[in-house]
């Protein structure tokens, strides 16, 4: 029976505007990413028709950062204000009977009226899944970019590549066009790539921000290592150069993975 929210939720007479934070999981393979946009179904959107349906308010949601078309988040982290007695209990569990399962909210609560999901943001952590054996995968093929194994990727020359990154540099290489920012530079606090068994393989990047695809390139271009395209130390060279067509191709979305933002 569906669920009707005039009746189940009775609002009182005295309000208060209140800002909410949430944590939220989702699988974005049948997302056109996270951002609002027309004749196209985002995260932002589907969470902002239930709200709407909560409290019979047009709500903006503000997030850490936008996630594109088909990757996936396991802490994304967004807030909003609104004038309401309910409490954030109810939000949680109103949001996910209200949106798809790929969506859940893990957490909701009451924050200082000042706090901002994106600007409040210390660090961000993400996660990219490469398989690479023989054979795909057929429950996890949307989770990870399949390497087919013709030849091992070389796991010590990546690292070495992906330790040229580590700290403060200018990431004009490795950024994609349209990237809404004023610098290209950023600090990455911890990068690198670890074996997990049967042939899977995880980035790690922890960072002050990023640029849009970044870590996609960034993935692109360190399988080219792997692969022994090209050198650790042309990697190098590439980050120093600023010039994103010496990069690699842009890693497919599916393996990439919003792990958690730090306050």
């Amino acid at each position: 029976m569906p669920v009707s929210w005039s009746s189940l939720f009775i609002l009182s007479k005295k309000k208060m505007m209140k800002n909410f934070k949430i944590t939220i999981e989702y699988d974005g393979t049948s997302y056109h990413g996270w951002q609002r946009q027309k004749n196209e179904r985002t995260i932002q959107e589907e969470i902002e028709k239930a709200l709407l349906t909560m409290t019979g308010k047009k709500t903006v949601l503000t997030a850490s950062g936008r996630t594109d078309a088909g990757v996936h988040a396991l802490g994304q982290v967004a807030n909003f204000t609104c004038d309401t007695d309910l409490s954030p209990q109810a939000f949680q569990n109103g949001l996910n009977s209200l949106t798809k399962d790929d969506i859940v909210i893990i957490s909701c609560d009451i924050v200082d009226e000042n706090f901002h999901s994106r600007f409040d943001a210390k660090s961000k952590t993400y996660h990219y899944k490469i398989l690479n054996r023989n054979l795909p995968a057929a429950i996890d093929r949307q989770y990870a970019w399949f390497i087919r194994k013709r030849k091992r990727l070389d796991l010590d020359a990546m690292g070495r590549a992906i330790s040229h990154i580590i700290g403060t540099h200018d990431f004009k290489a490795f950024e994609g066009s349209g990237s809404p920012r004023s610098h290209t530079t950023r600090c990455i606090i911890k990068a690198d790539i670890v074996e997990q068994g049967n042939g899977l393989m995880i980035f790690e990047i922890e960072a002050n921000g990023f640029l849009r695809f970044m870590v996609r390139n960034i993935v692109g271009t360190v399988v080219d290592v792997g692969l022994g395209k090209i050198t650790s130390g042309d990697f190098k060279k590439i980050l120093l150069s600023k010039d994103r067509s010496r990069a690699g191709a842009t890693a497919p979305p599916q393996g990439l993975f919003l792990m958690n933002v730090k306050y």
